[in-house]
């Protein structure tokens, strides 16, 4: 099965719009903030630091309800 060559390219990126602003000086404080804490290596750590943080939320609270449980047994 050999593929056919039509003469036509597509691209997907070409039909999709994500809603980007191209200028940064229209883009509002809150999307340039946003967008560079969610991107690049920053964005990487702020995800661990995050997932981090959740874990030891959920310890704590998973400690202290278990320590309540248990102390009225």
């Amino acid at each position: 099965m050999q593929p056919q060559d039509t003469g036509v390219q597509y691209s997907r990126w070409d039909e999709v719009s994500m809603g980007a602003v191209s200028s940064a000086d229209e883009a509002s404080s809150c999307q340039r903030f946003s967008r560079k804490l969610c991107s690049g290596k920053l964005g990487v750590a702020v995800k661990v630091l995050g997932g981090v943080a959740l874990f030891w939320v959920v310890f704590i609270l998973g400690y202290v309800t278990g320590y309540y449980i248990h102390k009225c047994i």
